[in-house]
């Protein structure tokens, strides 16, 4: 019996790795799709992946949903995959991938304001004071001026609020799923509702994009394609399904760790390629991760 519970948290812990080197990776993905493409093209193309590979999935299950289900699945796909898929590829103009990897662990704690706010959930003193930590550790990653001296904070860098609006997006798709679907799995859920954002993504990028052009004539463009498509199978859809996978398998508190381990290896890529992080985006990162982990502490 010992050794069997032992190959189980094992195999846990090798999901709960495996999750935050894919969702971590997704950044430095981002980037250099960005490299050829535009913000709109990445996010486009980053859904039609996903939403392709997970078509098997999808396609036979989506004739027995009820129109309610639909419309509720339809919103699912565009706030919890669609809108921050260009808003993570916007950010990334102006953010480094790192950076923006960081100010995505604030997802639960918009999870927990998005509850209370619209879906009549309760939010604890804990949790105002993690929102609180936080937000300070935010405001010190905005103010950060990239390139500055030690320690320096001057400006503001407005594209973090793009991640941040991606954060209130994930925290309205899952207080959606928690709250409005009760017979659908998880993975159907993720499967259909991207199938049915498909269709937008495909026409935007096809008729109100260079897309098509960029893949036949720009040098670079097959390399880019490639890392997008990664971004889209692995970081969107595959990842979902072995999330899914593993908060069956786990406690929440367990499952809700990968937050803490995505910053650091999107940190880790972004200091790979180069990029610069200063005294004050460390301060930042700290408070942010420290703000999450105490709100979504458990007692």
């Amino acid at each position: 019996m010992t050794s069997i519970k032992s190959d189980s948290n094992l195999a846990n812990w090798g999901l709960l790795i495996i999750l935050a080197l894919i969702w971590g990776s997704s950044f430095i993905l981002i980037k250099r799709g960005l490299e050829i493409f535009s913000p709109g093209e990445v996010g486009a193309y980053r859904i039609v992946a996903a939403a392709t590979f997970l078509l098997p999935l999808s396609l036979p299950r989506v004739k027995n949903l009820s129109s309610g289900q639909i419309q509720n699945l339809i919103i699912v796909g565009l706030v919890g995959s669609f809108i921050p898929a260009f808003l993570f590829a916007k950010a990334q103009t102006q953010l480094s991938s790192s950076l923006t990897g960081v100010l995505n662990a604030l997802t639960p704690l918009f999870v927990v304001v998005v509850g209370a706010l619209f879906f009549s959930s309760k939010i604890t003193l804990r949790n105002g004071i993690g929102l609180g930590i936080a937000f300070i550790g935010v405001l010190v990653l905005v103010t950060a001026k990239e390139g500055a001296e030690f320690g320096a904070f001057e400006g503001i860098n407005a594209y973090a609020f793009f991640v941040i609006l991606a954060c209130v997006c994930y925290g309205f798709n899952l207080n959606l799923i928690k709250f409005r679907f009760e017979k659908l799995k998880p993975i159907e859920i993720t499967a259909i509702s991207l199938l049915l954002v498909l269709p937008v993504a495909l026409i935007y990028l096809m008729a109100g994009t260079n897309f098509s052009y960029k893949v036949a004539n720009v040098d670079g463009a097959m390399a880019a394609l490639g890392y997008v498509t990664l971004l889209g199978v692995l970081g969107t859809a595959l990842a979902l399904i072995l999330f899914n996978i593993m908060v069956k398998k786990v406690t929440p508190v367990f499952a809700s760790s990968v937050t803490y381990l995505i910053p650091i290896v999107a940190i880790f890529w972004g200091v790979l390629d180069g990029e610069v992080l200063l005294f004050g985006h460390y301060l930042g990162i700290a408070a942010v991760i420290l703000g999450v982990w105490f709100g979504n502490r458990k007692r």
